[in-house]
Formats: structure tokens, C-alpha cells, sequence
């Protein structure tokens, strides 16, 4: 393990996560946060106060370093992965993260669901490979050609 690799991760999981709330939020970041925790807590997120928007920025956050530290483990394994980083970045957040998120784990919270469309789901492929993909990529990349 080459040092600084925990950091590295915190970095692109931070990086990413910031990216991805941005695109997230669209003027309502109380409600995106409180969203994100009605994951754990149901409706009562959306009653709660600030503990409710901390609990949601703790979910987001930790999800998105999840994927960061996932991604920098496989990638020096993984030789398609090293190739292009911009190519294997689109293909982690817009496909590999949107599916694991849409079709695994959001189904097991209590957030509410939003009605399938596909301009919604190109949508957020899109912001998944741009604000989660291609970050955590370029430091994966980074960190390793070091």
C-alpha cells in the first residue's frame, strides 16, 4: 500500500461529494440534505431541523467516500480501469454508482421514490459520471501514476 492512499481517498470521496451535492441541490439545500436522511429516518426527516440536514450531509458523504475508496482499491487491479481514466470514470459514476444507488440502495430506504422517467435517469447517469466518476478517477489516476 503506497503511503498517503487513505488521504488520497478522503480527497476524491470529499471532492466528489461536494460536486454531486451541488448538482444535487438546485436552490433547496436544507430539503436535499433532509431528503438524503429520509433514507434512515423516514418522513420524520422532513420534520426534523438541523440535526436532520447533519444526519443527511454524514449520509452523503460517507457514500460518496464508499465509492472513492472502492474505486481506489480496484484500480490498480484492474487493468481496463487504468487505460483511460475518463473513460472508466464515465463508466463508474454513470453506470456503475447510478446502479448500485438506484437499484440496490435506494429501494432499501425510506426515501420517497421518484416515478421512473428516462430523462431523469440519463439525467442524473450524466451528473453521476461528471460530479462522482470522473474526480474520483483523475485522483485515483493521479495517486497511483505517482
Amino acid at each position: 500500500m503506497k503511503p498517503g492512499l487513505l488521504k488520497n481517498i478522503l480527497l476524491a470521496g470529499l471532492l466528489a461529494g461536494l460536486l454531486d451535492i451541488l448538482a444535487a441541490i438546485k436552490g433547496n439545500a436544507v430539503g436535499t440534505f433532509k431528503f438524503i436522511a429520509s433514507g434512515v429516518f423516514g418522513e420524520a426527516a422532513f420534520a426534523g431541523g438541523t440535526d436532520m440536514v447533519a444526519w443527511g450531509i454524514f449520509f452523503h458523504f460517507f457514500i460518496a467516500i464508499s465509492f472513492a475508496a472502492l474505486y481506489f482499491l480496484i484500480y490498480p487491479k484492474n487493468a481496463l480501469m487504468r487505460k483511460n481514466k475518463w473513460i472508466s470514470g464515465l463508466l463508474y459514476g454513470g453506470l456503475f454508482v447510478w446502479a448500485v444507488m438506484n437499484l440496490g440502495v435506494l429501494p432499501l430506504t425510506q426515501a420517497p421514490q421518484a416515478a421512473f422517467n428516462w430523462s431523469g435517469v440519463l439525467t442524473n447517469m450524466a451528473i453521476l459520471a461528471v460530479c462522482i466518476g470522473w474526480p474520483i478517477a483523475w485522483l485515483a489516476d493521479k495517486y497511483y501514476k505517482l
